[in-house]
């Protein structure tokens, strides 16, 4: 086996949304680079994909004590946490926020105990999250943002469905919190950073569509194609291996140049 195909061995991974989409093209580069999958999502793997995970933890990430029980039952020697399941703009906000953002923030700060020193965490952020500094006060306002507190928050701040407001907030937001936990965990030597995909081929593809009309069109046809889960997968095992060890607090493009394209287009170049 080539040093390459190693790049994860003997390494634990837990790595959510796992059966399907990214996570799923995620959870199977990691076995095939020597890594062990423990896979979370609310919907058990079927078929193929179910050789995919080495354990498999059913959960609602929206639900905080159903995270708690999670955690718990994962064990100590993480090596790896893959933030990858999430719900598409077409998802109620109240939903999307839970899931995307708030679930996501608090099942990653309770893993950290069970994370071994050198551990790296990962996050599935967005092109939609591009815009985060111009919402810079309400993601502020949400730093502190509970379970119980989500359905306030979309009223007091407009982070609604329409034109998927709420998506591309929690990815605006997530952004921004992996920015924040560049060194805050660095005495353990535990690095977060995060990737940022463009229009990907997975079954919510149409659900981004619908949500974002013209835009989305516009945006598909300005690409060569629309990206691959197996496109993604490769650079979050990156970022899980020692071989990204000084990443801190990045976040990577992977979008077939669209980040590159809208930049060239708002600074005139």
């Amino acid at each position: 086996m080539s040093k390459a195909k190693k790049a994860l061995k003997g390494k634990t991974l837990v790595v959510t949304g796992s059966s399907s989409g990214i996570g799923l093209a995620t959870a199977q580069e990691i076995q095939r680079l020597g890594g062990r999958v423990l896979g979370v999502d609310v919907h058990a793997p079927q078929g193929a994909a179910a050789e995919s995970v080495d354990e498999f933890y059913k959960a609602d990430l929206s639900d905080k004590a159903v995270i708690d029980a999670l955690v718990y039952a994962l064990p100590q020697g993480i090596d790896g946490l893959a933030n990858i399941a999430g719900l598409p703009p077409t998802a109620p906000a109240e939903r999307v926020l839970l899931v995307n953002l708030v679930g996501l923030k608090y099942l990653t700060l309770k893993l950290i105990p069970k994370l071994n020193d050198g551990a790296s965490i990962v996050n599935l952020a967005s092109l939609a999250g591009s815009g985060w500094a111009d919402a810079i006060s309400t993601i502020k306002a949400s730093e502190d943002l509970d379970f119980a507190g989500v359905a306030d928050f979309v009223r007091q701040h407009n982070v609604s469905s329409n034109g998927g407001r709420s998506y591309f907030f929690s990815k605006e937001a997530l952004i921004v919190w992996t920015l924040q936990n560049r060194w805050t965990w660095r005495q353990r030597g535990i690095r977060m950073n995060a990737i940022s995909p463009g229009p990907v081929d997975t079954p919510i593809l149409g659900d981004f569509i619908q949500t974002l009309g013209d835009r989305a069109e516009k945006d598909m046809a300005t690409m060569d194609r629309p990206g691959r889960p197996d496109d993604i997968a490769p650079v979050v095992a990156f970022l899980l291996s020692d071989q990204s060890v000084w990443l801190r607090g990045a976040n990577l493009p992977v979008d077939g140049g669209m980040a590159s394209h809208l930049m060239c287009e708002a600074y005139g170049l």
